[in-house]
């Protein structure tokens, strides 16, 4: 194989599936972002004919940019990928903070999904964890987690892997 679609992947092996974190993972640099815009406005809006106040608005404005890209730094260099193989989380926090982890589809033995709030029912999103030999693998903030869920479970079945949990469970 040629072409592939992310590094370390093997030759003989097929991407099934690549999904993100929700978008939501980025409120608190969003938050800093308003914060900081705010916080650069209130000196200009009193003393809007100095040159001062207008670099107060713009530092503010370039603080609260470099917050959300931080954010979004995370949300973006976070996947989940599964092959046909594996199932590989690439977790991004900050710009020099990557943890890569890497289980094969015959180790997982169940995956559950948990909505739990108001927010994560309104806006779709909850938590999935995959349980394994090893441990828990708790995916957050994960967008129709049902769905994902149902994806997981069929590439499992679908690969020839034993399979021991049942399907559309939800954790309590």
């Amino acid at each position: 194989m040629a072409n592939k679609t992310f590094e370390g992947q093997h030759d003989d092996e097929d991407v099934v599936l690549v999904f993100r974190q929700f978008p939501i993972v980025m409120r608190k640099g969003l938050l800093l972002l308003l914060a900081f815009w705010v916080i650069g406005l209130l000196p200009y809006s009193y003393w809007f004919d100095q040159v001062w106040a207008l670099y107060v608005l713009i530092g503010g404005l370039v603080l609260g940019l470099l917050a959300l890209f931080y954010a979004w730094v995370g949300w973006y260099f976070t996947l989940h990928i599964v092959t046909n193989q594996r199932f590989i989380q690439i977790s991004q926090e900050g710009l020099f903070k990557r943890t890569v982890v890497d289980i094969g589809l015959d180790k997982i033995q169940n995956i559950n999904y948990q909505i739990a709030g108001l927010q994560e029912t309104m806006l779709g999103f909850g938590t999935i964890i995959v349980q394994t030999f090893v441990g828990d693998l708790v995916l957050k903030y994960i967008h129709h987690p049902a769905r994902v869920q149902t994806s997981l479970i069929k590439t499992i079945k679908d690969n020839g892997f034993e399979y021991r949990g049942e399907e559309g469970q939800a954790t309590p």
